[in-house]
């Protein structure tokens, strides 16, 4: 099942996602739909933030880049802390599904080590460099509440206010359903 992705302003993406273990009801069933709700957006990740439950799970798969650098990887993180990062700083321009028509450079070290479970809560320590990398760091940072517009400066964040507020409110048009911030 596709499930709507939470808009920018939503308070969900700002929350610190809580750790789960294999009592978390349906997680399969939220999983599958994760990686159908990506595809359906034209994603390389989705984190569980994105589509309203604030906890520490996200999904990668950078088949997308078709680069031979680095090959594709297409893999489940829960409960994923990043222990190290390392390597040279590189921008590169990132974008998000959850702020749509914005994209921005960002800069990110190029290697990290990354502890993680997987779907069957088994537990990984493994290195990540590249395209794969950033786009880890990425979805990472959606389960610790920040967003690339973070990484930017303040004179850019500001220049993006009106646009940002234009997606809160429903203004920004994709081929996706988008669910708008439910901040009571």
């Amino acid at each position: 099942m596709i499930l709507p992705i939470v808009a920018y302003g939503d308070t969900v993406l700002r929350k610190v996602g809580a750790t789960i273990d294999p009592t978390y009801k349906d997680l399969d069933k939220l999983i599958e739909n994760m990686w159908e709700t990506m595809y359906n957006a034209n994603g390389v990740g989705l984190a569980a933030p994105q589509v309203g439950k604030a906890i520490q799970l996200f999904i990668v798969d950078t088949d997308a880049f078709d680069d031979e650098k680095y090959p594709s990887m297409k893999k489940v993180f829960i409960n994923a802390e990043i222990m190290e990062e390392w390597g040279t700083e590189w921008e590169y321009e990132e974008g998000c599904l959850s702020i749509p028509h914005i994209r921005e450079k960002v800069s990110r070290f190029s290697h990290l080590l990354i502890r993680y479970q997987d779907e069957q809560f088994n537990w990984f320590e493994e290195e990540y460099d590249g395209i794969a990398a950033r786009v880890i760091q990425h979805e990472y940072d959606h389960c610790q509440g920040k967003l690339f517009v973070d990484h930017i400066s303040q004179l850019k964040r500001r220049l993006l206010k009106t646009k940002l507020t234009n997606i809160s409110k429903g203004g920004a048009h994709v081929d996706y359903k988008m669910r708008l911030p439910s901040n009571r």
